[in-house]
């Protein structure tokens, strides 16, 4: 198969679109045909070395997260799915013309959804709705405030927060408020306007994309018994409050809130906004302008 590939860390030019051995399906694993996948900052801090400390790679290595395809075949033990099914899935080794995904992590694409663009939405809506939820603590009728509102996975938060209940504060920067309304939040906050902050009432929750500074900031803002959740682990200054519950969280596969989050999308719940599409083996170029800080989510057509 024809496949993205990497042999050491580094910038853009490491990603080589080369011949690479066909993966197999053993045991409860499916093998998918690949229509797209999309780049995730993750994917790019992997390549560039920046998480090698938590995430080594073993070169030659293939990158990507998510998939969205057709069933080429099924492994021994598998009867949810059968070649042809339309699929997509929070997975692995997804820069390429086959990945292999275990079954329970794969879901079927919703009628009338369209192949390529649902490839946008595995890490971003899985992440988002399992960091609102985290966030909520099982609770209802509480304030959460979103960090990072306008990026994707905040979005998701957002939408999934204020479905369940809670009373949603977006919080953005300043260039972003006059469009930030578009999210579905209750309100907007600017998170690097010092005035805005000051002013920022108690909140119940944090659900937290940027880390820094801002949630150094944030975590003073919180009531106690109030849980702060974050995609990027805990504030620096954190132990400074012991009556605030820190949560640091990593997504894990759940087709069931991928399905749910997808069909949302498709109802125009909440909107993931895209961006250019490039074929496969110019997955050089998409990582350089997803670096630069690509306007929607960039998609891998394979």
């Amino acid at each position: 198969m024809k496949a993205i590939v990497i042999r050491g860390y580094g910038g853009p030019e490491v990603l080589k679109y080369e011949d690479y051995p066909d993966p197999a399906p053993g045991a409860g694993e499916v093998l998918v045909r690949v229509t797209a996948s999309s780049v995730n900052p993750f994917d790019f801090k992997l390549r560039s070395g920046v998480f090698k400390e938590f995430v080594p790679l073993t070169f030659p290595a293939i990158l990507g997260l998510d998939v969205s395809g057709t069933v080429e075949s099924v492994g021994p033990g598998v009867t949810t799915f059968a070649k042809g099914d339309k699929v997509f899935a929070l997975a692995a080794q997804t820069y390429a013309a086959l990945c292999v995904v275990k079954a329970t992590n794969l879901a079927k694409v919703p009628e009338r959804a369209d192949l390529v663009s649902i490839a946008a939405l595995p890490t971003v809506t899985t992440t988002g709705a399992q960091l609102g939820s985290l966030a909520l603590g099982g609770k209802s009728g509480i304030t959460v405030l979103v960090t990072g509102a306008a990026g994707n996975v905040g979005r998701s938060a957002v939408y999934t927060a204020k479905s369940r209940g809670a009373t949603v504060i977006a919080g953005v920067l300043k260039k972003q408020v006059g469009t930030a309304h578009s999210i579905g939040a209750d309100s907007v906050v600017a998170l690097d306007d010092a005035a805005a902050m000051k002013t920022l009432a108690s909140v119940d929750a944090v659900a937290d994309t940027v880390n820094g500074e801002t949630a150094n900031e944030l975590i003073k803002k919180i009531k106690p018994g109030g849980i702060f959740a974050s995609v990027l682990g805990p504030p620096s200054t954190a132990a400074n409050y012991p009556a605030v519950e820190v949560k640091p969280m990593q997504a894990s596969p759940d087709p069931a809130i991928l399905l749910a989050m997808a069909e949302a999308v498709q109802k125009g719940a909440f909107s993931i906004p895209l961006g250019r599409q490039f074929p496969l083996q110019n997955a050089s170029e998409a990582h350089a302008v997803a670096e630069k800080g690509s306007a929607g989510k960039i998609i891998l057509l394979v």
